[in-house]
């Protein structure tokens, strides 16, 4: 196990950040920060997501640590998932399903720069999708290349690698060898210039094709 990723909690709350430190005082990869050092993740545990609380995630991301950023909210909806993401978030939880294993697989997701998702999230943004919905609000035309749409392997792949998977454990549930994760992640990112796994994620919710 290498060094505790070092995280601090904002929250509009007391006492939901008392309770956030305190979950994450459970997770031994994680360790909080001290007060003015630099967090690697930002916890950030709101009632809801609307623009007050984007407005201070983009802030919490513009700070001179650029800290990646796990947003956990009391409701989480899919628009406000998606707009959590354009604004910066790394991982996404809601308040009632952060526990010490979730939490900490988000965290851990969010400093390796991937993206998480509850999986109930992803399949709703799925469903609108499917049924010709514009999940991030783009016609057609603004989708540009994502238009083309992807693979239901690539789906596969790309919704357990928002779910906090890493290879291994992809390639086992989809009973694929590791080197075909790695390879459908590294087509999907060099096919639409993307620069890593969380961009893919995100980029394909916003278009609407995941």
């Amino acid at each position: 196990m290498g060094e505790p990723v070092p995280v601090d909690v904002v929250a509009f709350d007391p006492v939901l950040e008392a309770g956030t430190k305190s979950t994450l005082f459970a997770c031994p990869e994680v360790s909080l920060t001290a007060p003015g050092a630099a967090p690697r993740v930002v916890v950030m545990t709101v009632d809801q997501v609307g623009r007050p609380e984007l407005d201070v995630l983009r802030t919490v991301r513009d700070t001179t640590a650029r800290p990646d950023v796990v947003l956990v909210a009391g409701e989480l909806a899919p628009d406000g998932a998606l707009h959590a993401i354009a604004a910066g978030a790394r991982g996404l939880l809601r308040r009632r399903e952060a526990d010490v294993t979730r939490l900490s697989r988000a965290v851990l997701a969010a400093s390796r720069g991937d993206c998480t998702l509850p999986p109930d999230l992803l399949d709703r943004l799925l469903e609108r999708s499917g049924a010709g919905g514009r999940a991030g609000g783009r016609s057609d035309g603004d989708a540009g290349p994502w238009a083309a749409g992807l693979s239901d392997r690539e789906r596969s792949v790309l919704r357990l690698v928002a779910d906090g998977h890493e290879t291994n454990e992809i390639a086992k549930q989809l009973c694929y060898s590791p080197r075909t994760v790695t390879s459908v992640v590294h087509d999907i990112t060099q096919r639409f210039r993307l620069r890593n796994r969380a961009h893919a994620v995100a980029y394909a919710l916003r278009v609407g094709l995941l």
